[in-house]
């Protein structure tokens, strides 16, 4: 199993940035060749993936944050990263992290808000 900890949200001005980390432990080898994604759920809405990177960082986006957001990894720090950029406030939500496919428990997320 692989143990998740998502980090690096906060509240934001519409057209602000965020650096959202996702922390990997347990069976990292596992974590290392499976795909990765970023979730988020926002208040009475179902959980939606939003961005994707391979094993070997081929990348897909949800229509909603494509050209927004950018999904990366770090193999050697066992780590996901997603910076949003020009958010908007139809942005807030919890953002989790998981794999792609029979997911591992989910970590607590991370908080996002933008607002003025």
């Amino acid at each position: 199993q692989v143990q998740l900890v998502e980090s690096g949200g906060g509240l934001v001005q519409p057209g602000g940035s965020l650096r959202l980390s996702c922390a990997a432990s347990g069976n990292i080898l596992m974590f290392r060749i499976y795909a990765m994604g970023w979730y988020r759920q926002a208040p009475g809405a179902q959980r939606e993936l939003v961005a994707s990177i391979a094993s070997y960082s081929s990348t897909n986006y949800a229509d909603s944050v494509k050209g927004r957001f950018a999904i990366s990894r770090d193999n050697a720090k066992n780590t996901v990263y997603l910076r949003m950029n020009s958010l908007k406030s139809e942005d807030t939500a919890v953002y989790y992290c998981n794999n792609i496919g029979q997911h591992w428990a989910w970590g607590q997320g991370t908080q996002v808000t933008v607002s003025s």
